[in-house]
């Protein structure tokens, strides 16, 4: 079997404890749950984990990055051009695309969803409005990125992951607070009637959050296209931090995905690897082990080391102790790899991750590959970026 039963619970790839623990808590209040193979602890509910409610939808299994996400869009490009170029492309990039916490985007974006959406007639929704526009377009930190790939046929990608940015923090951060949440890592999960008023504008702040980061995904798709001067072919988008109403078995649920990527069949998503490693394209195919996962794959790679652990603590006069890969590590992995790389910290190094096809193979009977991306650059917030946020 590809999977492993625990405690009633499909478990794919090798169980991780903190994971386990958080996911076997998921499970008491929960009527389906599943890990995918990329798992690890996050805040409540496990990076990997996909919890089904029948009544029920929950702020903190859907995260503070509200609507993280990937998109890769196909561009008209020429390799060898962009190969000859990638240092200035680069470049150009880092620039010219806002990354950090609390930026700006330095170009203003105006967007349908800020007139349109009656979730904006929700008091405390309301009032992010303004920090929600400055900030549509610009990626953030942690191991938020773009990259440009080439596939198996030598055609040139753009791939982006990131959400919807302060905007959707501020968003699970009161409903967090407003279902009782606590603090901590290995919490229960707050939980909210899907029917009650608080569970009705949770679920308009989340879809409006995710509007929003999909619109920010497509304008710095688009603004990276328009730098390599080339059109948009295909492209490939979706959410791996969401809660949908979904059918499974004849039963209507809230299907909650932390970080993981839905996989129906036919449905195509893009999964990012870290930095120096391949992405794929995959499609999601009907299988017994499919409805296991309730239609769910992994969102990358999964982090085996942790931040503090790879950079070390921060010291009060500036720098860090201790930390366990040195930026030379880093940097001879991604020369060694050909990938040109701006920004980055050493808690975002390949070092940090498992491996993608190793990850990838765990849930082979669940999925298509139909493309192999392999980077050409790479490009993230700078290592003096501090990234506050949970998961």
């Amino acid at each position: 079997m590809p999977y492993k039963i625990i405690n009633n619970i499909p478990v794919w790839g090798e169980p991780i404890e903190g994971a386990m623990e958080q996911i076997k808590v998921c499970s008491q209040k929960a009527d389906r749950c599943a890990l995918m193979a990329d798992h690890h602890p996050g805040y409540a509910v496990p990076i990997g984990g996909v919890v089904a409610y029948r009544d029920k939808v929950s702020p903190s299994g859907v995260g503070f990055d509200i609507a993280c996400g990937n998109k890769a869009v196909r561009l008209d490009v020429s390799l060898d051009d962009v190969k000859k170029n990638i240092k200035k492309i680069m470049s150009d990039i880092f620039s010219t695309i806002s990354f950090g916490i609390g930026m700006e985007n330095n170009e203003r974006v105006d967007h349908p969803l800020f007139d349109n959406d009656p979730a904006w007639d929700i008091d405390f929704v309301r009032k992010q409005k303004k920090l929600a526009a400055e900030q549509l377009g610009t990626v953030g930190s942690g191991n938020h990125y773009i990259d440009i790939f080439a596939d198996e046929e030598n055609r040139v990608w753009i791939g982006v992951h990131f959400g919807s940015r302060g905007f959707g923090h501020r968003i699970a951060t009161h409903f967090i607070q407003a279902g009782g949440g606590k603090d901590g890592m290995y919490v229960e999960p707050v939980l909210l009637d899907a029917k009650s008023n608080l569970g009705q504008e949770y679920i308009a702040a989340m879809k409006l959050a995710g509007r929003y980061a999909y619109a920010g995904r497509d304008w710095v798709c688009s603004r990276v296209a328009r730098i390599l001067q080339a059109n948009i072919l295909e492209e490939v988008h979706n959410h791996h931090n969401f809660a949908w109403f979904e059918e499974h078995n004849g039963e209507k649920m809230w299907v909650v995905r932390k970080g993981a990527t839905p996989a129906f069949p036919g449905q195509k998503g893009f999964v990012g690897g870290s930095m120096g490693d391949i992405s794929v394209i995959i499609e999601g195919v009907e299988s017994k082990e499919s409805e296991k996962s309730m239609y769910s794959t992994v969102h990358g790679a999964g982090r085996v080391m942790s931040r503090t652990a790879a950079a070390g603590r921060k010291r009060w006069r500036g720098g860090r102790q201790g930390g366990q890969v040195t930026r030379q590590m880093m940097m001879d992995w991604v020369r060694t790899k050909g990938v040109e790389l701006r920004g980055a910290g050493t808690d975002e190094s390949p070092h940090c991750y498992k491996r993608l096809p190793q990850v990838l193979d765990c849930h082979k009977g669940t999925i298509n590959i139909l493309h192999t991306l392999t980077p050409l650059g790479v490009a993230m917030a700078g290592e003096d970026t501090v990234d506050p946020y949970k998961d």
